[in-house]
């Protein structure tokens, strides 16, 4: 969620710190804020809204100093105000946060004589610490004492008044970074933030916290104890994030599609059969898939759970990650446990992740960041391959997944005797098609914009699929509201005439999802019961479709033929147009939407 970033420099720090909130403001954008020290002086600078307010800030009043941290916000505790921004100060410290402090009533009531002056949860890390400083502790006792008391999940940067040469970092259930420079040292929420300054990283482990000088980083682990953590140098970091000519990244990420799909399709199928690396796989043992995610990751799950049921016969349950970690569901030896993120950090998952770790045969994830804490506690992670996503709305990401759960389904197809090797080479040329065919899907953008000024009037907006396209109904009614603000809800087009078809009069649009597969015909008919009603058919179909169903409707978009099977990659492509191009109509932020994040590293 929110975003932090440190930095121990030999040059004035203010500019960098504000550049590397920049690469992290994806993850938080209700306000900004920088701390300095100069000259032993600690002091900040915050404002409210987006980063661009705090760049003209300090441009009036400049924050000078080699030493810093800076955080950009996703509110939790209290509204987006000054007072609430990070860093937070209490007499020599201050403190970014990124997470929830659980106990931070319970540590306001033991610090009844200091002057809280804010709404939030981290200021009272940063009282906390100062109580420990009026104790005579070291500023390294004290932050380690000061995080010793705190329950929730956290990551945590410390900076201290007369210490120009420390940063103190920890972590616990939040992901956090050590960044090595050459005679300077970085702290970041992840490695997108300190591309630019290294690409030298070492990951915190759960419960870590670290002592950080321009020397170099001392980390203990949860017990106290001296830790060697790996210091991996992460490829790609250092390209700056930019639009591409685009009006948004949203933009460049759906048209990126093609490109990213192609290189995923051939890491998992370089020749005629998938093919696995990294580990093994054992589906002949398996008897139950648990697939886990949460929001856009666990549509791709249930798209997923068509596939494997239907090619390998393997019975999969998907479930939400926040959920699942409550419900305490029975997980057997013979259960192997799948979980989508694509950040990797997503806290529900994580959490949800570690609850199956002792208890099924396998724990597999599909990432977008092969270094995250999911990959990193899996057996085996499988890469997406997408790039790096700034675009709040999940795109590339997205069909990237469906993309390596199709591989996955395969491989467990041919794993249990499902499908013969020419079916399998079928399958995997089917799939290579795709990207030629989302081409073709993108030339129709022109189309697809002429009616979306239509939708944008209006105020609620159905979508429609049978079979493995109503999950693509769901994820998208999920991009519509997520950008554009329209109430939007996805249905299986057979239930809609139990209950949802109240809503249906003219001034809703139902946006149907259907290519000529074997519950075309079904979806027709359901159709037909929302035209019956004068709702606004949108039908999104191929050319087979097109001819036999488009009498009567309001729009027809036509899209390329493709095996029925792997049709949720495909009209993937439809459903974020629509919503990127409603959005834009509306005049709405489409790349960082009100009250979303990125990463959503808080539960």
């Amino acid at each position: 969620m929110c975003g932090i970033v440190g930095v121990l420099g030999n040059h004035e720090v203010a500019p960098i710190l504000v550049e590397a909130l920049k690469r992290l403001e994806y993850r938080g954008y209700d306000s900004a804020g920088i701390a300095t020290v100069q000259d032993g002086r600690l002091d900040r600078r915050r404002a409210v809204g987006k980063l661009v307010n705090l760049s003209d800030l300090l441009v009036h009043d400049p924050l000078p100093g080699k030493s810093g941290i800076g955080h950009t916000r996703w509110a939790t505790h209290g509204g987006p105000t000054v007072a609430n921004a990070h860093p937070h100060r209490t007499g020599r410290v201050a403190v970014v946060h990124n997470g929830i402090i659980e106990n931070y009533k319970d540590i306001r009531a033991l610090l009844k004589d200091t002057a809280f002056e804010s709404e939030t949860d981290t200021e009272t890390v940063a009282g906390l610490c100062e109580a420990h400083l009026a104790r005579g502790l070291t500023p390294r006792e004290a932050a380690v004492e000061t995080v010793k008391a705190l329950e929730g999940a956290f990551a945590l940067a410390f900076l201290f008044e007369g210490e120009e040469d420390l940063i103190v970092a920890a972590r616990r259930g939040s992901p956090l970074a050590i960044g090595h420079g050459d005679g300077e040292m970085y702290v970041g929420s992840d490695a997108l933030a300190l591309g630019p300054m290294t690409n030298r990283i070492t990951y915190l482990e759960e419960g870590d916290h670290a002592f950080v000088t321009r020397d170099g980083v001392e980390i203990f682990d949860a017990e106290g104890r001296r830790a060697n953590r790996e210091m991996r140098e992460v490829a790609g970091t250092a390209a700056v994030a930019d639009k591409g000519g685009h009006r948004h990244f949203m933009a460049k990420e759906i048209f990126e599609q093609p490109t990213v799909l192609a290189e995923c399709l051939a890491h998992y199928a370089p020749g005629s059969a998938v093919e696995i690396s990294g580990g093994k796989i054992d589906f002949v043992r398996t008897d139950r898939l648990l697939l886990v995610a949460c929001g856009t990751a666990y549509y791709a799950c249930l798209v997923a759970k068509y596939w494997f049921e239907q090619l390998a016969g393997l019975p999969c349950d998907v479930d939400i990650a926040s959920e699942f970690r409550y419900r305490e569901p029975p997980v057997s030896d013979r259960t192997a446990a799948l979980f989508v993120s694509q950040s990797g950090e997503t806290a529900d998952t994580l959490a949800a992740l570690r609850y199956a770790r002792d208890k099924a045969s396998t724990i597999l994830s599909v990432v977008n960041v092969e270094t995250s804490s999911i990959a990193r506690e899996s057996d085996l992670a499988l890469p997406i391959m997408a790039g790096v996503e700034i675009g709040v709305a999940s795109t590339k990401a997205f069909v990237c997944q469906l993309a390596a759960l199709a591989n996955l389904a395969i491989l467990a197809a041919r794993q249990k005797g499902r499908i013969t090797a020419a079916r399998e080479a079928d399958l995997v040329a089917e799939l290579r098609r795709i990207p030629a065919l989302v081409n073709q899907a993108l030339a129709l953008e022109d189309r697809i914009r002429q009616h979306t000024g239509d939708l944008a009037r209006a105020q609620t907006v159905l979508f429609l699929g049978r079979g493995a396209m109503f999950p693509l109904a769901l994820e998208g009614a999920l991009k519509l509201k997520e950008i554009s603000y329209i109430h939007a809800e996805g249905y299986a087009a057979g239930e809609l005439k139990h209950g949802p078809i109240a809503l249906v009069d003219k001034s809703v649009p139902v946006v149907v999802l259907a290519p000529r597969d074997a519950l075309f015909d079904k979806t027709v008919s359901n159709m037909q019961e929302v035209m019956a009603r004068e709702g606004r058919i949108w039908l999104v179909t191929d050319p087979a479709g097109a001819r036999t169903a488009s009498d009567g409707v309001w729009q027809t978009l036509t899209m390329p033929e493709i095996d029925p099977l792997f049709a949720p990659i495909l009209y993937a492509i439809p459903a974020q147009l629509i919503a990127y191009h409603t959005a834009v109509h509306k005049g709405t932020d489409v790349d960082q939407p009100r009250n979303l994040a990125k990463s959503v590293t808080v539960e």
